[in-house]
């Protein structure tokens, strides 16, 4: 695995009342659910960037509100030409 360095000023983990660990969790879930949410990553690829278990990573999708299930109509609609 390959590691990733991000500089936060000190004084961040005592106004978020978090940890550098619980930080960087936090960090990692959210990379996964934005880029979910874009489409640039698959929900099993985002659950293993935010380090955590598919139905987990389910349940944290729905508690941010973003749609668990993503259709691209556009692609579907030209499936369902090609029928």
């Amino acid at each position: 695995m390959t590691a990733l360095t991000i500089e936060f000023p000190d004084t961040i983990f005592a106004t978020l009342r978090r940890s550098p660990r619980e930080v960087s969790g936090e960090v990692r879930l959210a990379a996964a659910v934005d880029w979910y949410r874009r489409g640039v990553v698959s929900q099993g690829r985002a659950a293993e960037i935010a380090g955590m278990a598919r139905g987990d990573f389910i349940d944290e999708l729905a508690a941010r509100q973003v749609e668990v299930v993503q259709v691209d109509f556009a692609g579907l609609d030209e499936e369902l030409r090609l029928v």
